[in-house]
């Protein structure tokens, strides 16, 4: 299976729809409230899950804006973490939250890395021996 056969439509709106709504709800989880969890542990477990998921997925929307090109992982990557850089800055106009750079280095970047990784190799053994 070629990976451009993997994007269901040719229609680029279509294609875009599942980026911007995942932008729609990162920025909508970054623009509420701070989470007043009782388990610290837990509170920090879904917090920066939240992050590694959700940029995970957004990563994975860029990349197939692109078709899945392999040429176009690191761009889906960089798009990714671009938009975590805003959103941290978002998040320092947002009462009861603040904005870390480290959020952004190490689990924004971690999640769409992991993302795109496991999903290149997924690719990867669905191609023809012959490609």
């Amino acid at each position: 299976m070629h990976p451009d056969s993997l994007s269901p439509s040719k229609n680029i709106i279509m294609r875009v729809i599942p980026a911007v709504l995942t932008m729609l709800a990162i920025f909508l989880f970054s623009a509420g409230p701070s989470m007043d969890m009782q388990d610290r542990l837990l509170e920090r477990i879904v917090n920066k899950g939240g992050h590694i998921i959700g940029y995970g997925i957004l990563a994975l929307s860029y990349w197939r804006i692109f078709g899945f090109r392999g040429n176009k992982f690191w761009l889906a990557w960089f798009l990714a973490v671009l938009y975590a850089m805003t959103d941290e800055y978002h998040q320092s106009f947002v009462p009861g939250r603040y904005s870390s750079l480290f959020d952004v280095l190490v689990y924004d970047t971690l999640g769409a890395l992991i993302a795109l990784w496991l999903a290149y190799l997924y690719l990867k053994t669905k191609q023809p021996a012959w490609v």
